[in-house]
């Protein structure tokens, strides 16, 4: 697939990265000489200097035989503006934008068919880590929550905890502990390392734990996982900007007791005036006096989302030793979350990597409707609607068991008229089923989008 991805900014850069890798045709565009560069030498793409709204600087970038354009420029109005040129003048198939004005995204009429912007695709990766974050705090103790078809199914990791019931069991006695629950575990990660879970696996105190189940169900699985866990009610978010604001604002509505650390005393008093019951503090997130006085031992969460990397992880360290019972930091740098490790930290949260999941949905062939990135971006699950019939299909009509995936690859869970199925060695796909699959290694991707093509013969 040819694409031409719109400004190098992190979640471009990130982007091409997984593209290239993909065996793509990626050009990126954009005004800093420098950047593009240091990208050419490192990566195998075409690089194009120049302003991203001018029609010539896209024709030059190959904008006419491009299947999708990615305008992730840190200018909303230079990514709507590509995108329209993209409509009218080169027929490019999905445009997608990345938008951060809330007055845009308030007004979501202006996008797709009829709209005054030709956007197929609006992604926010302020909104995504805002939604991101309420997951976590919404289900106490986990490392990820991703949803799938529509919310009907989630994919959870938490971490395994002394005092869980199925502590040193083997998988086999979920459906003894769970008799009316369904659920399946899509893996476990221990000492780094990931284990492909059979039926007579052990879970281990301190294993990550990756689960599917309907939602309803969640929360008991996890009680298996982790046992009796306080529910969260007092939060403090370190940051007040645009995701700052936006998490207190959601959670204050969800009934939390949340406190917001702003340093800028302007930005501090404008917070004030937007929130409702929020308690807002003009001052150092890093300030242990101050911490101390607002009596962080008692917080239940700790949500470092400052626009600095390094204040995120000091401040979430810093929380955590004064008695923080739970803490997470916003690490936007890829090498602060690939290369290092936090073991003060509960949850790192990468912006790139929670927003790359928008986008991927719109790349991978078949008719794959969702995708998240999962362990850093090193493994990915996915929702793949299956078409056709036995004769056109590589997987309608065939049992779950019968499919060729790739090592490391499985089947989730299915959702077949928004019941969910968890299926059994004996369940067969049928079509228009959305399948979820869980894959711990991102290189099978291609072998799984080609079992979801339909021969070109099916009508």
């Amino acid at each position: 697939m040819k694409i031409l991805i719109l400004g190098a900014s992190q979640v471009g850069i990130s982007i091409a990265e997984v593209l290239v890798g993909e065996e793509n045709d990626v050009t990126i565009v954009d005004i800093n000489r420098p950047t593009l560069q240091q990208l050419q030498n490192r990566l195998d793409i075409r690089t194009v200097h120049g302003n991203a709204a001018f029609p010539s600087v896209l024709r030059a970038a190959g904008a006419e035989d491009a299947s999708l354009i990615l305008a992730v420029t840190n200018n909303d109005e230079v990514n709507l503006v590509a995108c329209q040129i993209a409509e009218t003048v080169f027929s490019t198939p999905t445009k997608i934008a990345r938008i951060r004005s809330r007055d845009y995204l308030k007004t979501p009429e202006l996008f797709g068919s009829g709209g005054a912007f030709s956007v197929d695709v609006v992604i926010s990766p302020e909104v995504i880590v805002k939604d991101h974050i309420t997951r976590l705090i919404e289900f106490p103790g986990t490392l990820q929550v991703l949803d799938f078809a529509d919310g009907l199914v989630q994919l959870v990791g938490v971490k395994a905890l002394a005092g869980g019931a199925l502590i040193n069991c083997q998988l086999a006695e979920l459906k003894e502990h769970m008799p009316n629950t369904q659920a399946r575990v899509a893996a476990i990660y221990r000492d780094g390392e990931v284990i492909t879970p059979t039926s007579t696996t052990v879970i281990r105190e301190q294993d990550e734990v990756f689960f599917v189940a309907a939602r309803e169900h969640i929360r008991g699985v996890m009680r298996e996982m982790r046992g009796q866990s306080d529910k969260t009610k007092r939060i403090f978010i370190a940051g007040g900007g645009n995701i700052g604001l936006s998490l207190a604002k959601e959670l204050e509505r969800n009934g939390y007791s949340v406190k917001l650390i702003e340093f800028n005393p302007a930005r501090a008093e404008l917070i004030a005036d937007r929130v409702r019951h929020t308690v807002v503090l003009n001052g150092d997130a890093a300030d242990a006096n101050l911490l101390q006085q607002e009596n962080i031992e008692g917080a239940d969460v700790f949500c470092a989302v400052t626009e600095k990397d390094e204040i995120n992880l000091l401040s979430a360290k810093l929380a955590k030793q004064l008695g923080a019972k739970r803490v997470m930091a916003l690490v936007n740098r890829p090498a602060f979350v690939e290369h290092m490790e936090h073991p003060d930290i509960n949850v790192i949260i990468s912006p790139r990597i929670a927003t790359m999941g928008s986008v991927l949905a719109h790349i991978r062939r078949g008719d794959v409707v969702a995708v998240h990135s999962l362990r850093r971006g090193r493994a990915e699950a996915l929702e793949a609607i299956a078409h056709g019939d036995e004769n056109s299909s590589k997987v309608v009509g065939r049992g779950v068991r019968e499919i060729q995936f790739p090592p490391g690859v499985g089947v989730g869970a299915i959702v077949r008229n928004e019941e969910v199925v968890i299926p059994s060695k004996s369940t067969v796909i049928e079509a228009e089923d959305h399948v979820i699959i869980f894959m711990d290694d991102k290189s099978c991707i291609a072998d799984v989008e080609a079992l979801f093509q339909v021969d070109v013969t099916f009508i």
